[in-house]
Formats: C-alpha cells, sequence, structure tokens
C-alpha cells in the first residue's frame, strides 16, 4: 500500500460521512441513489459506532483524507444462504483503488469482528472476489443484488473471543 494509512471507527472520524455518502449513492445508485430505497446518511450514521452492530471502520490517509470503508453489519444481500455477520459497504476512493486499500480495510474489519466475539463473517461481492479469495474467504454460493449477481462467501475467523 502505498503512503501512510490509518484505519479505525468512522465514529472517532464521523466528519466524513458526507464524502461517503457521496461514494455511496454513486456506487450503489441502484439503492442509494435517486429513487433507491437506501438511505446512506441514516446507514453510516447508525454504523458510526465503537463497537455492536451496525459498526463502520474508515481508512484515511495521513492528511485525514477519506480513503475507503467498510462495514459489519447483521445482514446484507445473500443472507438467504447464511445468518451473519456480514462484512458490508466495502467501498475504496476510485483513484485509490488497486493499492490495498481495500485488502487492509477488510483485514482490520475481520480483526474487530472477532474481536467482538464473532467467530465467522459473511459477505457478498460482484467486485472484490479477489480480496477475498486471497484473504482465505470461501465460497459459498451466489445470490442476486440490485446490480445483478454477486458472489457469497464465509471467513472463519482466527482469535475470536
Amino acid at each position: 500500500m502505498t503512503g501512510s494509512v490509518t484505519i479505525g471507527p468512522l465514529a472517532e472520524t464521523s466528519g466524513h460521512i458526507p464524502t461517503l455518502v457521496q461514494w455511496f449513492e454513486t456506487e450503489w445508485s441502484p439503492w442509494y441513489g435517486p429513487g433507491g430505497k437506501g438511505d446512506a446518511r441514516y446507514d453510516l450514521e447508525s454504523a458510526a459506532r465503537k463497537s455492536g452492530l451496525p459498526y463502520a471502520m474508515i481508512a484515511l490517509d495521513s492528511n485525514e483524507t477519506p480513503l475507503g470503508t467498510v462495514t459489519l453489519r447483521a445482514d446484507s444481500v445473500g443472507e438467504e444462504l447464511a445468518s451473519g455477520p456480514w462484512l458490508t459497504a466495502l467501498l475504496v476512493d476510485p483513484a485509490r483503488r488497486g493499492q490495498g486499500v481495500g485488502r487492509a480495510l477488510v483485514a482490520a474489519l475481520e480483526s474487530s469482528a472477532a474481536r467482538f466475539g464473532h467467530s465467522q463473517i459473511f459477505t457478498s461481492t460482484d467486485t472484490a472476489a479477489g480480496i477475498m479469495l486471497e484473504r482465505g474467504w470461501q465460497r459459498i454460493g451466489e445470490s442476486l443484488s440490485l446490480r445483478g449477481p454477486v458472489v457469497v462467501f464465509r471467513r472463519v475467523l482466527d482469535g475470536a473471543t
């Protein structure tokens, strides 16, 4: 990963929520965009907490500029295949993709989920299967999102307490 990156709870830097709202509305426009059923601001504000679900994390560069975010939620697309918790809303600034930010966010969320006592987590993705496979996630099936097909993965966590 190029440059210095800090990852922590969104609760500690919630001033970045307006930027993340814009990212969500652009990336997941069928859900968060005009006419969509989602409310990006509500979802982010409700996940801006230090523990419990939902729980969002943010990656910042050395200038405190947002690089990406990820959330741990009780449910998600694909929940018909498994009972959560779910790694959701993995999103990296398009200008910073391919630099390891997404991998770092996934690793940080895995650690937090284990610290919260979860022995496994799930995710569904149409864009980050490579990251999941590299990190040892197991493919357990497929589901359908508003954007189309997604692959559903499971990760058994090391060090769950």
